[in-house]
This record gives structure tokens, C-alpha cells and sequence, in this order.
């Protein structure tokens, strides 16, 4: 009890994914590229420190290495007529020793994302500004953003004191024990002359409702013919009674047909007039 997990970490697989997404058959590979991810990250984060970039996604394939970095300020990350971005997958190449491709995806809401909300808390700290202020005036831009909960703990030598402590502001609710609750969270570290202040922000976007999953149902329009295979006596039988068919009816029939047919009723009339006739004679 009372152990704490990463909020993003704890809801991998249900609701959240994974920033590297790749496949290692041996351990060897394994360890290589995960050093390789790292580097990549640090070389995008550490030459882009004012792009606002809150994360970088690592995918491999078979022929190449696609990484999408998610900033807000694209502009920055792109330069003028892409020089900067082209400049940056030529030093990946080189690191990765393989073709890369970049994307570049443009954060709408900054303040809706965890790690830039830490980050400016961070920036602020750097400059002197009052701590109380910095976090509550976090908190105020992030639930006016929409958020439904947020949450900012900052603790070290606040206002240059002596002794360390931590302080908290929070509105609305963080549901951390809610797997289906989108929680975003993120870190950052503001390095002041007292020493490293550490920053640590929760924001609470709403719940994730997976589907169900819909049984697909056939439509009646795109059902496709039933094919029916005839044994060779059922097709000599069927071509036989064809035949006959075209034929027309057999030398019995007919004659049967030409035998007139006698009515029951006058049959037994012409019965009864001849009993009379015997009788009056």
C-alpha cells in the first residue's frame, strides 16, 4: 500500500501505447536499439530545446526508421523551407546507419499536454517567479482549456530555502486507480541556483469508452449462388427425362387418352331403364 506507479506506464496496452514500437527476435538487437532510441531522442530534444517538443515516437520497419515528433511550435522544428528538419534526419541517418523518415505533428492545446504544462512550471521557477503563482496560474490555464482534473506537485528549495519541502495545487479530480481515465502525466526539472526543483504534473482529460465490437452481419443482396455438382447417373437420368420431354408422350398415354370416359350417373341410369323394360315385358 501507498506504492505509486507511473500513470502512463499503468495504463500501457488498455487505453495508452507505446512511444517505440518494434519487434527485437534477439537480445543483442534488443539492447542495441534501445540505446538507439535513446540517442535519437536526446539529439531531437537537445538540438530543439525551444520547439516545445513534448514527445517523439520511434517506429521500425523493415526498410526504414519512422520517427514522428510532436511539438508546438512546428515551425520551428521544420525551418525555413524544411533546412532544419532535412539537416536533422541527415545527423539520424548517420546515428541510426539506415534511411529515416521524420513527421512532424502539431500539438493544438499546449496546455493540455502534461510535460509542457511541467516544462513552463519549470521556466518560470528559472526566472524567479513566485512558485505559488507560476502553479496556480497552470492549473487556472489548464482547466479553462478544458481539462476536467489537474494536478502540479513542485518540491526542492522553494524560494531559496534552506530546507527542502513540497508544495501542491490541484482542481477537479485525478482518478490514478481508473484505468479507462485518459490521464496524461508528465515531468520536468528547473535548474535554479539553489539547486534542482523538480516539477510533476497530472491532467485528467476525461474517460476512454472502447466500442464494442460489431458482429458483421451478410446482407441478402451479396450472398453468392450455391453451386449444386450432379453425380454421372443423376445427369444420364436428368438428360433421359429431358429427352422425353421433347419428346412428348408415349404410345400408352395416348391411347389411353382416346378411350372415352362414361359418367357414373348415366351409367347407372341406363341401368334402371332396363330393369323397367325387362319387367314390363
Amino acid at each position: 500500500m501507498g506504492n505509486k506507479t507511473h500513470p502512463i506506464g499503468f495504463r500501457l496496452g488498455v487505453i495508452k501505447d507505446w512511444q517505440s514500437r518494434w519487434f527485437a527476435a534477439k537480445q543483442p538487437e534488443y539492447r542495441a536499439w534501445v540505446q538507439e532510441d535513446l540517442a535519437v531522442r536526446q539529439t531531437i530534444i537537445g538540438g530543439n530545446t525551444d520547439a516545445g517538443i513534448s514527445k517523439v515516437d520511434i517506429e521500425r520497419g523493415s526498410n526504414e526508421v519512422i520517427v514522428t515528433i510532436h511539438t508546438s511550435r512546428p515551425g520551428i522544428v521544420i525551418g525555413r523551407g524544411g533546412q532544419r528538419i532535412e539537416e536533422l534526419r541527415k545527423v539520424l541517418e548517420g546515428l541510426i546507419g539506415g534511411r529515416a523518415r521524420l513527421n512532424v505533428e502539431e500539438i493544438r492545446q499546449p496546455e493540455l499536454d502534461a510535460f509542457l504544462v511541467a516544462r513552463n512550471v519549470a521556466d518560470q521557477l528559472e526566472r524567479r517567479v513566485t512558485f505559488r503563482r507560476a502553479i496556480r496560474q497552470a492549473v487556472g490555464r489548464t482547466s479553462q482549456a478544458g481539462a476536467e482534473g489537474v494536478k502540479i506537485i513542485i518540491s526542492g528549495r522553494l524560494g531559496g530555502a534552506d530546507i527542502a519541502r513540497t508544495e501542491k495545487a490541484m482542481d477537479g479530480r485525478v482518478p490514478l486507480h481508473t484505468l479507462k481515465a485518459d490521464i496524461d502525466f508528465g515531468i520536468a526539472e528547473a535548474a535554479t541556483d539553489f539547486g534542482r526543483i523538480g516539477v510533476k504534473v497530472w491532467i485528467y482529460k476525461g474517460d476512454v469508452y472502447q466500442a464494442p465490437k460489431v458482429e458483421e452481419t451478410v446482407e441478402d443482396d451479396n450472398l453468392s449462388p450455391i453451386k449444386v455438382t450432379i453425380g454421372v447417373d443423376e445427369a444420364s437420368e436428368q438428360q433421359d427425362l429431358e429427352q422425353q420431354i421433347l419428346d412428348g408422350p408415349p404410345d400408352e398415354l395416348i391411347k389411353l387418352r382416346d378411350v372415352p370416359v362414361v359418367d357414373s350417373s348415366q351409367e347407372k341410369a341406363s341401368k334402371v331403364a332396363e330393369e323397367d323394360d325387362n319387367a314390363s315385358t
